[in-house]
């Protein structure tokens, strides 16, 4: 059985983007050479990824070319490539097709993803808090991996959205980068249950 995943990168006060549309290219993020090979080799090592049709269309917008943009640095280009070739699935009611190993779901999304995860053996990363947030109301959310970036924003999206009930986690691990970002992976505890 896989696990999924939710890796985003936070403020200190979990805010994922500071005004709608920036898509995590705030002035806030610190994501520094260092922590983005972290985040390939990560990435690298997923048996699959899902997206939400937002993430997706942000990662669509400039990823699949960064492998072959030789003004990138190595490191950006890498994951450019590690993304465009790795299996996805978008969650999507208003997209049906997509390019680059992708398969979309429109119907039924969470009873899908459920039998993916049984399916997969491996880790499964999720983008997209919208997808995350309908993934722990579901109880199918097995862990957190968090950039937190030091800085507030006091405003802005959260981590998750419309969720009301407590979580307890427990920390797995954490890093720390030059650029002041703790790298930190949680387990979700389920009625105090770990996963």
């Amino acid at each position: 059985m896989g696990r999924f995943i939710y890796g985003m990168n936070v403020s200190l006060d979990l805010r994922i983007e500071q005004v709608p549309g920036d898509n995590g290219a705030g002035e806030w993020l610190r994501i520094g050479e260092d922590l983005h090979r972290e985040l390939n080799a990560r990435t690298e090592n997923l048996a699959l990824i899902v997206h939400g049709r937002i993430y997706y269309e942000t990662m669509e917008e400039f990823w699949p070319h960064a492998h072959a943009d030789d003004s990138l640095p190595d490191f950006l280009r890498e994951y450019g490539e590690i993304w465009t070739t790795k299996p996805k699935v978008l969650v999507s009611r208003t997209r049906h097709t997509a390019e680059y190993d992708t398969r979309v779901i429109n119907d039924d999304a969470i009873a899908q993803l459920a039998a993916i995860r049984a399916e997969t053996d491996g880790t499964i990363g999720v983008g997209g808090a919208d997808l995350a947030t309908q993934l722990l109301k579901a109880r199918l959310l097995d862990e957190l991996l968090l950039a937190t970036h030091p800085t507030i924003l006091g405003f802005g999206r959260p981590l998750f959205d419309d969720y009301d009930m407590p979580v307890s986690l427990d920390l797995l691990e954490q890093l720390s980068f030059e650029s002041g970002v703790t790298l930190h992976r949680y387990a979700i505890r389920y009625d105090g249950e770990a996963r």
